[in-house]
């Protein structure tokens, strides 16, 4: 899957985060090292909650208003 992330410029070096998942971010000195932290911690971001929804289902609902 492909996932968009951001990369902002810090004095330490790089803060990365991912948009799509919530709390999903990383850092690194270098541009190169933030893209590879932030790879790997989207992976176990995956693998948890893949984890913590085990067991759970997901439907979609469709719901007329009705209004008085």
């Amino acid at each position: 899957m492909r996932y968009q992330v951001n990369l902002q410029k810090t004095e330490e070096g790089y803060h990365v985060w991912c948009s799509d998942l919530p709390g999903c971010t990383s850092q690194g000195e270098t541009r190169e090292e933030a893209i590879e932290n932030i790879q790997d911690a989207i992976a176990v971001y995956l693998e948890v909650k893949a984890e913590l929804n085990e067991g759970i289902e997901s439907i979609y609902l469709e719901v007329e208003p009705n209004y008085a």
